[in-house]
């Protein structure tokens, strides 16, 4: 097939891009370089069936696709808040595009949809039918709100104009490629222990999350994909941890020596995030497979090379 994917050249999408290209397909890589990166997919640039695109999603396209990947938004705080309006454009103007295209050329559309959409739940685990708990005007509304607008158009477009579309809810996701400064947990604990600083919790440590390997996520985005079920569907690992239990097993498995620090939570920060990823098994038979000690030490070893090489 051939296959547009939307952020292609960012840290879900390469990785989705280099299973999409091993199993045979014709991909188109599409881009703007915000938080994406070359090099992510620098071994398919002279590949016959791979075409990188520079573009930013604000801007209508025109292309002939059998389906399209819609991951193309800047995904961390830092990032999102760096920049709020282009992030808000990004996920309604972008989304609306892809949709559109979508509609006019009648590929499947998924859209990688976050569980920010539930805000700081009050209902925990969390499972698709909980409406979330968002706060409109916050910090992170340019995200959350976003990805529930963006949500909305794809539903809307499907009772109205008939796509076939796929929304995925991805929760916490990790792995080789994350960017060293994108302020996510996991990747700030790794750089702040191979650099030998102090760890810095916000907070007691005490808020939990999910953290999913890059490729059990990629599996779960094709296998939605190729289903027959619209979703939502929540896809991250049930598995539970406190920031502190994190900080605690990288600095144990980088660098027993650096201390951990606190510092004041920020605004808007959720308090827990677990998903109920019942339906995701059920529907796709699809569940983690990479136990965090296994994930962390690949993404350990991936962020030492690249430490090392701007050294």
């Amino acid at each position: 097939m051939r296959i547009l994917v939307t952020g292609g050249a960012g840290f879900i999408g390469s990785h989705l891009i280099d299973r999409l290209m091993a199993e045979g397909h014709e991909v188109i890589c599409l881009d703007n370089f915000y938080t994406g990166h070359k090099r992510n997919i620098l071994k398919w640039l002279s590949h016959p069936y791979f075409e990188l695109l520079r573009h930013d999603i604000t801007e209508p396209i025109r292309l002939e696709v059998d389906q399209i990947y819609h991951l193309a938004c800047p995904a961390s705080p830092v990032h999102y808040q760096y920049n709020p309006v282009k992030t808000i454009k990004t996920n309604v103007m972008g989304t609306l595009y892809m949709l559109g295209l979508a509609k006019r050329v009648k590929a499947r559309f998924l859209l990688a949809s976050t569980s920010e959409v539930y805000g700081d739940p009050d209902v925990h685990p969390q499972s698709e039918d909980y409406r979330g708990n968002v706060n409109p005007i916050g910090i992170r509304s340019c995200y959350d709100e976003g990805k529930r607008v963006a949500e909305t158009l794809a539903f809307d477009y499907h009772r109205q104009n008939g796509v076939d579309i796929r929304v995925a809810r991805i929760f916490n996701t990790y792995g080789p490629r994350m960017l060293e400064n994108d302020g996510r947990v996991v990747s700030n604990f790794v750089v702040q222990a191979l650099k030998g600083e102090p760890l810095t919790v916000y907070g007691d440590g005490s808020q939990t999350r999910s953290f999913c390997y890059v490729s059990d996520l990629v599996e779960g985005l094709m296998r939605l994909m190729n289903n027959d079920h619209t979703g939502p569907i929540n896809l991250g690992n049930p598995g539970e941890y406190t920031i502190l239990e994190l900080a605690q097993a990288i600095q144990k498995m980088v660098n027993p020596d650096t201390e951990i620090i606190f510092k004041p939570l920020p605004q808007d920060d959720p308090r827990r995030r677990q998903p109920d990823i019942s339906k995701a098994k059920t529907l796709l038979g699809w569940e983690p497979t990479i136990p965090l000690s296994e994930g962390l030490d690949l993404t350990v070893s991936d962020f030492r090379k690249r430490l090392t090489a701007q050294e």
